[in-house]
């Protein structure tokens, strides 16, 4: 198998993660490390959200489920880890909160190099990518092993949360009811909702819906797969019922949202 390569990418404020492919609840393949170095936001990772600011670290593992909602005027990068590469990295989602001097620098010098190795394009950029990342991971393991950087102990409602989360990323297209993962999770769908609204400010079908709907639109402007065999994927009983969520979620129909999208990038 190929691996994919890593890749570093700019947060912007022309550009930055506002805009539904991140703040909708979604997963992606590979593993991000997303460097906030201005501007503020909200996070959900790991079951619970909470405030982003300057100079945080997120850990994003492959597989799990997350959002982020900055500010138009948030700066950082992003890389992308393919799963597979030979880097050695955290097995559990974390967000660091940076203040000492040192350690920013640190890792803001990391990311700016292996920003302009990725620019250059030069040979044996992919080997100096994963150099690049494997001192990344480094400052990260070490970071994370600090008494400053230890995760709090969840509540009950923040670890129902983080197993509900776990169930999405990987279910939401079989066409579960919310009820059928609080059976499955061994709570009553009440319980289940009173406690993601807790800890994320979300009701469970809120959060399942959203990860449908990142999947549906991505399905949407990103594939030419018709619009019936998405449906039939993301568990809808007909194609009319897709239709009538798409239109009620985005104010646009799918067949909409697919032009609109050929068009800007035409």
């Amino acid at each position: 198998m190929t691996l994919g390569a890593i890749r570093i990418s700019t947060i912007t404020p022309a550009g930055g993660a506002h805009d539904w492919r991140w703040t909708l609840a979604h997963d992606v393949p590979d593993h991000l490390l997303i460097w906030t170095t201005r501007g503020q936001g909200r996070l959900l990772l790991h079951g619970t959200r909470r405030g982003v600011g300057a100079h945080n670290a997120i850990f994003v593992p492959a597989g799990d489920l997350f959002a982020l909602d900055l500010s138009r005027q948030s700066i950082g990068l992003i890389a992308t880890i393919p799963v597979g590469t030979e880097v050695r990295l955290p097995q559990t989602p974390r967000q660091l909160r940076l203040r000492d001097s040192g350690p920013i620098s640190e890792l803001t010098a990391l990311l700016d190099a292996a920003q302009r190795e990725a620019a250059a394009q030069r040979s044996l950029t992919q080997d100096a990518l994963d150099g690049y990342m494997a001192l990344v991971s480094v400052w990260l393991r070490r970071q994370m092993a600090l008494d400053d950087h230890l995760p709090k102990k969840p509540n009950g409602a923040a670890r129902l949360s983080a197993r509900f989360c776990e169930r999405v990323a990987r279910h939401h297209a079989n066409g579960m009811s919310v009820a059928e993962h609080a059976e499955e999770l061994g709570v009553t769908g009440t319980h289940l909702a009173r406690a993601c609204k807790a800890a994320t400010g979300h009701t469970a079908a809120e959060l399942l819906g959203q990860r449908i709907l990142h999947a549906a639109r991505c399905a949407l402007v990103d594939t030419t797969v018709p619009m019936q065999d998405i449906a039939r994927h993301l568990g809808f009983g007909s194609a009319a019922y897709f239709t009538r969520y798409i239109q009620t979620q985005t104010g646009k129909t799918p067949s909409q949202l697919r032009k609109s999208a050929t068009l800007r990038s035409a």
